[in-house]
């Protein structure tokens, strides 16, 4: 039986361990390893690993930094970032990764997406959408990519679809316009994607407490529910207290 399963999504700039609000705004909270070592403490589900500028400086990921990550974590570790070939992803899942997160070249190159389930097999293929509502029509959403800079014009849903049939084994959507704001989740954006696919789903962006958890486990049943600020901040001036727990409706 499917569970769902909760995710604290660690995010990186410059080695350091940062907290963004709608992509910017970031917040220093320290150090990821350390970071990690808690989450073994507290029995994370999984954790998600995402070096939020390799893409955008057009470098590839830190190995060094990934190594560590994977040698210190107890769970299954997701890792993003500079992801732009199988050859890569190999590379990455070798060092001791569970799974690797693709965005921006799999957006631009969706076969990526088969070259890459091909060489280390769909369920370590994750895909990761960064959806951003289009500034004149509230209603109507887009991929975005390069931290939210670069608009796609593309569908998220179609894209997420799209994905599943290309071989990904799981489909992250993160909401830019909710990421660090902590009012929940984006419940129609949840189902939406849930409603075109069958793959595992993951859901980022916007999780405040352990009652947004619930809502989407509620909305669209057996999902992943990530978050940021919810296991880095305590109350609302966002004292930083690395945390971790799981509602009750996560099984």
């Amino acid at each position: 039986m499917l569970r769902s399963r909760i995710i604290p999504c660690l995010l990186v700039r410059n080695g350091g361990l940062v907290k963004t609000r709608q992509f910017g705004d970031d917040k220093y909270v320290g150090d990821p390893i350390n970071a990690i070592r808690i989450f073994n403490e507290k029995e994370a589900d999984e954790l998600t690993l995402l070096d939020i500028d390799a893409t955008s400086a057009g470098r590839p990921p830190d190995m060094a930094l990934i190594g560590n990550a994977a040698d210190q974590c107890r769970m299954p570790l997701a890792y993003g970032g500079g992801v732009a070939s199988a050859a890569v992803a190999e590379q990455i899942i070798r060092l001791g990764v569970e799974k690797v997160c693709v965005s921006a070249a799999a957006v631009q190159r969706p076969q990526l997406i088969r070259e890459i389930a091909d060489r280390i097999g769909s369920q370590s293929v994750s895909v990761v959408l960064d959806v951003k509502h289009r500034r004149l029509q509230r209603r109507s959403l887009e991929v975005v990519t390069h931290n939210g800079n670069r608009r796609t014009g593309l569908d998220p849903i179609e894209v997420a679809a799209e994905a599943q049939r290309l071989g990904a084994g799981e489909i992250v959507v993160n909401s830019v316009d909710r990421d660090g704001m902590m009012d929940g989740y984006d419940l129609d954006l949840a189902r939406r994607v849930r409603s075109a696919t069958t793959t595992p789903l993951t859901v980022l962006g916007g999780a405040g407490s352990l009652a947004d958890v619930d809502e989407l486990i509620r909305a669209v049943g057996p999902v992943g529910a990530a978050a940021g600020s919810l296991f880095v901040f305590k109350g609302r001036f966002r004292a930083v207290l690395i945390n971790y727990q799981r509602p009750a409706s996560a099984g």
